[in-house]
């Protein structure tokens, strides 16, 4: 396993030192997102390309990250192509000073390398030893990734589509997936990677790649995710308004304005 492990570390870090160096060029950090899927996708595919054996399991691990990878990249793409520094990161910019350059490059790419080598655990956990043939827990794993990719690429598109109408500028989104949750694309990634994890228990010690879904949960929930963009809309009255009403994370119905 470590020998799985050290060639895919070895795959991230090179990697995103590369996307350190073009990000110095274009004095634009936030690229670290577009190039955060395809990171997975490279250093699944070269793992594969060299401990693999082609077994059904790592086949379908494969496609399923390679699947979710590359439409995530394009969707960022596609999204941030035009604007200027996602906000988060122009923020870092301004307070790290001097030492940006430097603290950059550990705490925003070599820290994404790492948070990328531990969710992609199941994945290298198949490479390394695949198991047995495919089984019922396969399709159930499978099923709950795909339930997390719909919820994740339709809430992009509907959120991509929202901002794209000039009308809407300045308002929040509420419709669609969002009226149900208040981050359905966090929503669909968290469980995608869950649906991986489920695959992975058919590998021998694929437990152990649990890991991986507690992590991306983690930091979603409490971290990068829910925590720092809801931030910038706290005091607005149409998303105070939006949070009393929808659950921030797992879908259900809209509570009711009893006072209405």
């Amino acid at each position: 396993m470590f020998a799985v492990i050290g060639w895919a570390a070895l795959v991230l870090v090179i990697y995103m030192t590369c996307v350190y160096v073009l990000a110095l060029i274009l004095r634009d950090n936030s690229i670290v997102d577009i190039f955060y899927g395809l990171g997975f996708v490279e250093a699944g595919l070269l793992a594969l390309h060299r401990f693999g054996t082609n077994h059904p399991r790592q086949v379908l691990m494969i496609i399923l990250l390679t699947l979710w990878g590359l439409r995530l990249s394009l969707h960022l793409f596609v999204r941030k192509r035009g604007k200027e520094e996602d906000f988060r990161y122009r923020k870092w910019r301004e307070t790290w000073g001097r030492y940006f350059v430097v603290r950059s490059f550990f705490q925003i790419f070599m820290l994404q390398a790492a948070v990328i080598l531990v969710v992609l655990t199941p994945v290298l956990m198949v490479i390394r030893r695949p198991g047995g043939d495919l089984t019922v827990l396969d399709t159930i794993g499978f099923s709950v990734w795909l339930v997390g990719f719909l919820f994740e690429s339709v809430g992009d598109w509907q959120l991509l589509r929202f901002i794209r109408d000039p009308y809407n500028k300045g308002q929040i989104m509420t419709q669609g997936l969002w009226s149900v949750t208040r981050h359905p694309n966090y929503f669909g990634e968290a469980t995608l990677w869950w649906g991986m994890y489920l695959i992975a228990l058919g590998a021998p010690w694929g437990w152990l790649a649990v890991i991986s879904p507690l992590t991306i949960g983690f930091l979603l929930l409490r971290v990068s995710g829910i925590p720092m963009l809801e931030k910038k809309y706290e005091g607005n009255p149409e998303f105070e308004a939006y949070r009393a009403r929808t659950n921030a994370f797992f879908p259900w119905f809209p509570k009711i304005d009893e006072d209405r």
